[in-house]
């Protein structure tokens, strides 16, 4: 009974810090707040903190659980057997990580998920989500629903990342990549989520090239930047 108590407690907790995501996490798309808590309870969500540094899970651990990241900030990292490193991706608040190698065949994760300030997820089980609700729950359908959708912008969002890596110099990687964020926030003035070591692992180029190419670029007038902000310019 005790047991139960602090369950129905911690779901309790998860779903006052949960309130100011709802609306931009796909997961909760067109589920009812109401609906959203029992959704918690039936998917065995359970909260975790991360501090700055730390793993989520380790390449090669077992893909058994996805996330939601409530607050913080993490890196999806790939090591090659040397330990050059690339990162796949970020990761903000209100994103779902890992759910592509939970819900596949390979059994463990390939990548390590790293947080780089101090992280809050909630953790799911890919198994109960999966299966048929033994509650039968009648959102279930909805949330497997909303699961392919997050794959499907995720499968997106790989094949955008391997446009901007497949170029074939500093340069036009750069501005691959630039073009897609002034895209994405509308507007030629634009912050990167990367410092400037996390934007060369994740274009796949040296950092101290991508400095100097930075440099030229600059100097040829396509952009001004200041640390992580950028302001792209047409006419130069």
């Amino acid at each position: 009974m005790l047991y139960l108590q602090r369950k129905y407690d911690e779901i309790a907790i998860i779903m006052k810090i949960i309130g100011d995501i709802m609306d931009t996490c796909k997961l909760f798309e067109n589920i009812k707040p109401g609906d959203a808590e029992k959704m918690l309870a039936c998917l065995g969500a359970r909260r975790k903190r991360y501090p700055k540094d730390s793993f989520v899970f380790m390449a090669g651990d077992e893909a058994t659980h996805f996330g939601l990241l409530l607050s913080g900030r993490l890196l999806i990292i790939h090591e090659d057997f040397w330990g050059n490193r690339n990162i796949v991706e970020h990761i903000q608040a209100s994103n779902i990580f890992g759910a592509a190698y939970v819900f596949s065949d390979i059994g463990r994760f390939p990548v390590t998920l790293q947080s780089t300030e101090n992280s809050e997820v909630l953790l799911f089980s890919g198994k109960k989500l999966s299966m048929t609700c033994s509650s039968a729950c009648i959102f279930h359908t909805q949330i497997i629903a909303n699961m392919l959708n997050i794959l499907s912008q995720n499968n997106i969002t790989l094949v955008k990342t391997l446009d901007h890596i497949s170029r074939r110099s500093t340069r036009e990687k750069l501005l691959s990549y630039f073009s897609a964020c002034a895209f994405n926030s509308k507007s030629a003035k634009f912050t990167i989520p990367f410092d400037r070591q996390e934007l060369a692992d994740y274009l796949a180029v040296e950092r101290s090239s991508m400095s100097a190419e930075l440099g030229r670029m600059k100097k040829d007038g396509l952009l001004e930047y200041h640390k992580n902000q950028f302001f792209l310019k047409k006419d130069h």
